[in-house]
């Protein structure tokens, strides 16, 4: 199995960070193939301009997001890892997704209903946020949450969605609270059906 991680903070030794190294190291040591997209140190441009609306309505990118694309093309498996600023994802994340997913890649209308073109892909989502999980779930933006990350992106473009992380007052997480976060993340990536041993 191949894996993508599309990795989004700016400080590399955040919590996320940490995440996305204890990943990577996981799948390596497993033999398996492993790509790390890191929008912050490629320095991903988010800037949807009125040239990349205009191409990709025709079906062109530029050769840069075509790389992108190159990438998740090859994957089966990808994993996103971004925290959760203003009950969302984070400015960089959000162009990567309004650029690399274009029309005729990731989604598409045929016969006015619309298709995901990224079926047979699975994905992970890792977020991490400052407010408790009991806070969101009283507001319902847990659920709100889920159905504009999930629903409106992820399966819409024809991912399986494998889990969906939401760690939450990771910003005072005690050391015993994320050792069983990274044991979750260790857990779902040797599950069954994609057992990874």
């Amino acid at each position: 199995m191949k894996h993508l991680i599309i990795y989004a903070h700016p400080n590399q030794e955040s919590l996320n960070a940490q995440f996305k190294q204890c990943i990577e190291k996981m799948l390596e040591q497993r033999g398996l193939e492993v790509i790390v997209r890191d929008l912050y140190s490629i320095r991903f441009d988010p800037v949807l301009s009125l040239d990349d609306m205009t191409g990709q309505r025709k079906g062109i990118v530029n050769d840069l997001i075509k790389k992108e694309q190159e990438y998740i093309s090859w994957a089966d498996l990808v994993t996103f890892i971004y925290p959760i600023w203003w009950t969302g994802m984070p400015a960089i994340m959000k162009g990567y997704i309004d650029k690399v997913f274009s029309y005729g890649f990731a989604y598409s209308y045929d016969q006015g209903m619309q298709k995901g073109l990224l079926r047979g892909k699975q994905a992970i989502i890792i977020n991490t946020h400052g407010k408790s999980n009991e806070e969101y779930a009283a507001i319902g933006m847990d659920k709100a949450l889920l159905l504009t990350s999930d629903k409106g992106i992820y399966t819409y473009c024809g991912f399986e969605v494998r889990e969906h992380f939401f760690f939450d007052k990771a910003d005072r997480a005690s050391s015993e609270a994320i050792e069983i976060w990274f044991s979750k993340i260790r857990d779902v990536y040797t599950a069954n059906p994609f057992k990874i041993i």
